[in-house]
């Protein structure tokens, strides 16, 4: 008797189907794929290279890392044009993130400025930062790598950070007397001109948009009387920056530039806020929280400690704390505590947790002794202004979300607060800083709707749930992996805390890093579960 057999290939899965005589299918592990082509292979070098440029621009240039998530988006498109189309895996977090994406949207055609609220939702795209990194890492010898480069590149900033507390900046200067030239300043606005003495322990950082480095560049500036325009002084005053005008040819006589000034004596400004290379101190202190608790994970997972691979963590975990420090982020520095007792609480032992605490004691005071000389406020401050305005704020923005059902439902729209703020009475009619709600949850509700903060609060769930689940599963001896895992699952408690105070999911460099941490951390829950 003879028997025939029809054998069929499926593309999508790599196997062979085979149909035997009594006509039932089969399958059989033929353990082959179709490679792609030349056309393929250099499209997903191409990715691949934009990944590894994103991680390394991250930290440090927002410019570059959205030219790499674009281009590498781009790629990633193209490549699906080539045969064979790449895998498209499933991630536990893709319902909650595409509601999250789909109701954003809606807010935003429904806003009170539909064409503001549209604009941000390139903005709100963001999220496809997760899937690029999510499917197109293949492989944990990539991941590792990509992960070392991201704190790598986080390096230069908090060398640099160093580097500039080292040198200083402008002119800090002491004992002005009543009849110096500085006591002229005014600052000019379009509706008045106020006089601001510039008075002790200023800090004059740049003269007509030149930095200084000396009294003897300010005094060159000033001593122009031929010309009639004031000087431009660009000073610093404990959080608040400010251009200041001084008029020329006031100089007082005497031999040394401290007697012309009407100054005691002056020094290099050390005051400034860290920023690294991003234009403001809590954009920088939220992204070395996340970098700092990505660091301190594999750190932890680290079986011994007492080698090279532990000395280098161990100079990164402290390099990125004190830039932390140096950034004077109250929110930022609790986060990241927060993100190292729950780090160290499941990567390490009870012995390894008393030392760990004792070695925080002394940390915590710097940081306090450090709150008081750069901000002069305690940590948990009434007189703090900037605890009382946002106090202020939260009133008012709940106010506004509760008034009217239409809030509730589908918010105001992305941005449209800044158009309408006057109408709404918001930010005591401008005496306060004006711009955004200073709380994830607050601006999330207000902005967007109460659904989408739900949204928003599941997708974090499911996060946190496949972190916590992957952590568990993920083999010590797979160090590097258990330590992005953990280092995800710190940093995710750090960004929800700080963002109690601070509106970080709006920041774009912030929400950035939290979302290529979100694709690494995908990738490992996926190989684990396969494994």
């Amino acid at each position: 008797m003879c028997f025939h057999q029809i054998v069929e290939y499926n593309p999508s899965f790599g196997i062979l189907n085979e149909i035997n005589h009594r006509g039932h299918r089969e399958t059989i592990n033929t353990k082959h794929e179709i490679t792609p082509g030349p056309l393929g292979i250099w499209l997903e070098r191409a990715i691949l290279a934009m990944m590894f440029l994103f991680v390394i621009a991250a930290p440090n240039s927002i410019a570059a890392t959205q030219t790499a998530w674009m281009l590498g988006m781009l790629f990633w498109a193209l490549r699906f044009l080539v045969f064979p189309r790449p895998r498209v895996y499933r991630t536990p977090i893709d319902y909650p993130m595409f509601a999250f994406f789909l109701l954003s949207g809606i807010s935003s055609f429904l806003s009170y400025e539909p064409s503001v609220s549209v604009g941000k939702m390139r903005a709100a795209s963001l999220f496809t930062i997760v899937y690029l990194f999510a499917e197109n890492i293949s492989s944990k010898k990539i991941l590792r790598w990509l992960a070392i480069a991201l704190i790598a590149a986080t390096m230069v900033n908090v060398v640099y950070t160093f580097g500039q507390i080292a040198i200083g900046r402008g002119v800090k200067i002491y004992g002005v007397n009543e009849k110096s030239p500085l006591r002229e300043a005014r600052r000019k606005s379009r509706t008045q001109n106020d006089s601001i003495p510039i008075v002790d322990g200023d800090t004059i950082e740049q003269v007509d948009g030149r930095s200084i480095r000396s009294l003897d560049d300010l005094i060159n500036a000033l001593d122009q009387s031929a010309q009639k325009e004031p000087a431009q002084l660009a000073i610093y005053r404990v959080e608040w920056i400010a251009t200041l005008e001084v008029p020329r040819g006031h100089l007082l006589p005497g031999a040394s530039p401290e007697e012309r000034l009407g100054i005691q004596r002056w020094s290099y400004g050390r005051d400034r806020r860290a920023t690294g290379f991003y234009n403001h101190w809590t954009t920088y202190a939220e992204s070395l929280q996340l970098i700092g608790s990505l660091t301190l994970g594999l750190f932890v997972a680290l079986p011994r400690k007492r080698n090279r691979n532990g000395l280098l963590l161990g100079l990164a975990v402290a390099g990125i704390a004190g830039a932390l420090l140096l950034s004077v982020t109250r929110a930022s520095w609790l986060s990241f505590l927060l993100s190292g007792l729950l780090i160290a609480t499941l990567g390490l032992s009870r012995r390894a947790l008393i030392v760990i605490a004792a070695c925080a004691v002394p940390l915590v005071l710097a940081g306090l002794f450090v709150l008081h000389q750069k901000r002069n406020v305690g940590f948990f401050d009434k007189k703090d202004d900037s605890i009382a305005w946002r106090q202020k704020i939260w009133h008012e923005g709940f106010h506004l979300l509760v008034s009217n059902p239409r809030h509730l439902a589908v918010g105001v729209g992305m941005d449209s607060i800044k158009a309408h703020w006057r109408e709404w009475d918001l930010f005591e009619g401008g005496k306060l800083p004006m711009g955004h709600m200073h709380s994830d949850y607050l601006e999330i509700a207000l902005e967007r709707g109460v659904p989408t903060l739900i949204a928003w609060l599941i997708l974090l769930g499911m996060y946190a749930w496949t972190l916590w689940r992957t952590q568990r599963q993920v083999s010590k001896e797979d160090w590097i992996e258990r330590g992005i895992v953990l280092g995800a699952l710190g940093g995710l408690l750090g960004f929800m805390t700080s963002g109690v105070v601070h509106y970080n999911w709006g920041d774009s460099e912030v929400v950035m890093l939290f979302y290529l941490i979100m694709g690494f951390s995908l990738v490992e829950n996926r190989m684990t579960s396969a494994q």
